[in-house]
């Protein structure tokens, strides 16, 4: 049945299947900009242990970018994860 998907049906039940906690890093990232984990556990109230493997599930989707700095790993939001928040803001709206 995906292949007859839209882009927006596809985000759509994309964020019916991740964890709470993916909103809360998506929206702090949208908001804040770019930010290594500690301070995005910290900012967007996930606990660090879960925060890693949000962030891989959000890497595996291209709506996240991790790199590193020095010793810290900076998270950053793509052009296609800030697609996929407005999408999912409009679609909760309606």
């Amino acid at each position: 049945m995906i292949k007859n998907m839209t882009l927006v049906e596809y985000l759509t039940s994309v964020s019916k299947r991740l964890p709470e906690e993916a909103d809360k890093v998506l929206n702090v990232l949208v908001t804040e900009g770019h930010m290594n984990k500690e301070e995005l556990s910290l900012v967007s109230r996930v606990k660090r242990a879960v925060l890693d493997h949000v962030i891989m599930q959000l890497y595996a989707l291209g709506l996240v970018d991790v790199y590193s700095e020095g010793k810290s790993k900076i998270c950053s939001l793509t052009t296609l994860g800030e697609e996929y928040h407005d999408v999912v803001r409009k679609t909760e709206a309606v």
